[in-house]
């Protein structure tokens, strides 16, 4: 039976069902990521309680009830046909491919994407992300050793019959029943599952994980187990600092931009990566680093002029803080970052950042106004301005969770350049550009004030 647009669960409701047993999921796998889980919502509720003004601005703003369920994945393909399909399937999610990112400019043979949702209402239900990323075969210097990894690639199937099916069932009728969103998310989880059973001998592997420990990883397994769920804390540097006694060895430094009273764009940080037993074919035994706990702190999302002045002053800290003890690298961080405004109003005024307007009490009673100029409008009590968060990555902080979890210690550029085009055409679709919703977000919400006080 065909179902009707009347039976169908919303693409958001299959998404939160996903995210919650993947989730699940993880917790099993790692044992490690429920303690991680366990000391997020710790520090998070002490700093609610230590700032109530915090938490009522995230309440306002239907930040609060997202930050509980709040998780972004990673995984690493291998071809064009599993990226195109991952595309697929993220779309019955209510996921779309968001932002083009060259990590081989840091040293990891990959290019990315973020599929996750884009509006409003579907971000305000659960704002869940799966940082994506190819492997870039072409990358792999050695021909012998490239057309080793296609070969391999070539003879598996990361997804189940059933999610195939569904995946297509889903594309035919426009969403799924309960009943089937139910499989779907059951059949879609097994993509993601992490298996001791390694799909190539010892050799091989060996051989792959000389050229890039991510290379042996993309190609020696079943299928892009995840390697790692990231819980979203409000005070990321806490954290860090209890992680040891928590039981984690924490990464050396917080990736991002520095501590700020007007947090900006993504701070990330993580436990080290799990040294796992593996099986390899020819039942040889040995061991495989890959899957960690990863912690991040969200700020405002930052215009193309903002960008650019985060990316300038971000190159010229690396010098400073370069081999730097972690309180020593996040004072010099902060240090090379003293020119970057630090407080909304600035940031707002000179366009370094994306903000939504809104209008308030008064503003709501208020009888027609100029409302051309939204400052006078905010000093008048009329609009408030938030920030809008930074639902994105950064590549060089990507990169280096990347490495600091693969054991790699600096990694060098690969030669080539970032090619959008070809990851575009391997994803069967166009990726939409971060900037370009933003900046809708903010025009909308100022043209929806404006006419709201036009009368």
């Amino acid at each position: 039976m065909t179902a009707t647009a009347t039976d169908v669960v919303s693409a958001d409701e299959i998404r939160d069902r996903f995210s919650r047993a993947m989730s699940a999921m993880y917790q099993a796998e790692v044992p490690q990521y429920e303690a991680l889980l366990a000391l997020v919502d710790e520090v998070n509720r002490e700093t609610l309680a230590r700032d109530p003004a915090l938490a009522e601005r995230l309440e306002a703003f239907d930040e609060l009830g997202r930050l509980g369920v709040e998780r972004h994945g990673a995984i690493r393909v291998g071809s064009a046909e599993e990226l195109a399909m991952l595309r697929r399937l993220f779309a019955v999610m209510g996921m779309h491919p968001v932002g083009y990112y060259d990590l081989a400019e840091a040293g990891v043979p990959v290019h990315s994407t973020a599929f996750r949702p884009v509006d409003d209402a579907a971000l305000a239900r659960n704002p869940f992300r799966l940082f994506t990323s190819l492997l870039r075969l072409e990358l792999i210097e050695s021909a012998e050793l490239r057309e080793r990894a296609a070969a391999i690639l070539a003879q598996r199937d990361i997804f189940t019959p059933e999610a195939r099916e569904l995946i297509a069932l889903a594309e035919r009728q426009g969403g799924l029943t309960d009943e089937q969103a139910e499989r779907f998310v059951t059949a879609a989880l097994e993509t993601f599952r992490w298996h001791r059973d390694a799909t190539v001998d010892l050799a091989t592997y060996a051989a792959l994980h000389a050229e890039h420990r991510l290379i042996a990883d993309v190609v020696c397994f079943r299928g892009p187990h995840i390697n790692h769920l990231t819980p979203r804390t409000l005070d990321i540097d806490e954290v860090q600092r209890r992680m040891p006694a928590a039981g984690m060895s924490p990464k050396a430094v917080i990736e991002g931009p520095p501590r700020r009273d007007c947090p900006i764009l993504l701070r990330q940080t993580s436990f080290k990566a799990l040294e796992e037993a593996i099986r390899f074919a020819g039942d040889h035994r040995g061991t495989h680093t890959a899957r960690f706990g990863e912690i991040e702190q969200r700020g405002v999302a930052l215009t193309a002029e903002g960008r650019a002045l985060y990316d300038r002053l971000l190159v010229a800290s690396r010098e400073r803080t370069a081999g730097l003890a972690h309180e020593d690298h996040q004072r010099a961080l902060a240090e090379a970052f003293a020119d970057f405004p630090d407080d909304e109003a600035t940031l707002r005024r000179r366009g370094l950042a994306f903000f939504e307007y809104r209008l308030t009490d008064a503003g709501r009673a208020s009888g027609p106004v100029d409302a051309s100029d939204p400052e006078a409008l905010i000093e008048r009590g009329l609009v408030v301005a938030r920030p809008i968060t930074y639902e994105d990555f950064l590549p060089v902080s990507a990169a280096g969770i990347f490495q600091s979890n693969l054991g790699d210690g600096g990694g060098e550029a690969y030669a080539g350049h970032a090619n959008r085009a070809a990851f575009e055409a391997d994803l069967g679709a166009a990726v939409t550009d971060e900037l370009t919703l933003y900046a809708e977000r903010e025009r909308a919400s100022l043209a929806a004030v404006r006419e709201a006080l036009a009368g």
